[in-house]
């Protein structure tokens, strides 16, 4: 009969569904990094029923995947995963290859520095440097998974990519961005469009009052990560934060010579 599948596409769309499902289920746990989450929380965020996701759990913690903790009910990414990351090889070893450029922001502005590099239509945090200022704005753990455009580094790639591209993700993600604060995606609209006339974007007590960020993605057109540095929003007035773009715009730069193995004149067209 004409439009019927046959048995075995419909057991190959099954298994690609069932591949999805666990996958999505890894990025919930992944999204709270090292705080885990109890059981109630991830049926809420994945918008499965509680029974399927306790079934789904007790596998993944039978196979390694996730870890539970006893005492808290908190579910954690699992070992399995940990050893199965300690063999794949990035395209660019961005943690490594940004490290210096972290620090050397963190030690000129005192502030809080973070890298993160895209994971589809999310932004993960991979590396942070602490500057010395005594008060901080509120660290992200290493780890955290957030929907592109949550904090100064997503929001700078989505500014950096065609704006179809952009405006894809924003509707894609839009039902998640309620969660964080004054998010909405016509919000992100707004910061992405501002974002592109500044050269970077711009977030104050957007996700934390009283804390503000300004990040820059790299490389242009086809952002693969970002680097934002975070601060209390008294130390991000207009003066001191065109002085810290300044000097992002360089390390990023360098960054950008370094994926594309030439050497850099940061410093000589810093104010092209």
């Amino acid at each position: 009969m004409a439009g019927r599948q046959s048995p075995q596409s419909e057991s190959t769309r099954t298994g690609t569904q069932s591949i999805e499902r666990v996958v999505g289920m890894l990025r919930v746990v992944a999204s709270r990094g090292r705080r885990g989450m109890r059981i109630g929380e991830i049926a809420a965020t994945s918008g499965l029923p509680q029974s399927t996701c306790a079934r789904m759990l007790a596998r993944l913690e039978i196979e390694g995947l996730v870890d539970r903790d006893a005492a808290t009910r908190k579910y954690f990414l699992g070992p399995l995963l940990h050893e199965l990351g300690l063999l794949a090889r990035p395209r660019y070893r961005l943690s490594e290859l940004c490290d210096g450029a972290l620090h050397r922001l963190a030690d000129l502005t005192q502030d809080t520095l973070y890298l993160s590099e895209r994971s589809g239509m999310e932004a993960v945090c991979t590396n942070r440097a602490l500057g010395d200022y005594p008060i901080k704005a509120m660290p992200l753990d290493i780890g955290i998974r957030r929907p592109l455009g949550v904090g100064a580094g997503g929001l700078s790639m989505l500014c950096a990519m065609p704006e179809a591209e952009a405006e894809a993700i924003i509707q894609a993600n839009g039902h998640r961005y309620e969660k964080f604060a004054s998010f909405t995606a016509d919000f992100l609209r707004d910061a992405v469009a501002q974002g592109r006339e500044r050269g970077y974007s711009f977030l104050d007590s957007a996700v934390t009052p009283g804390t503000g960020a300004i990040g820059m993605a790299f490389p242009k057109d086809n952002p693969v990560g970002a680097i934002s540095i975070a601060a209390i929003s008294g130390r991000l007035g207009p003066e001191r934060r065109e002085n810290m773009v300044r000097e992002l715009r360089s390390e990023v730069r360098r960054i950008e010579a370094a994926l594309l193995g030439r050497p850099s004149s940061a410093r000589a067209s810093e104010d092209d």
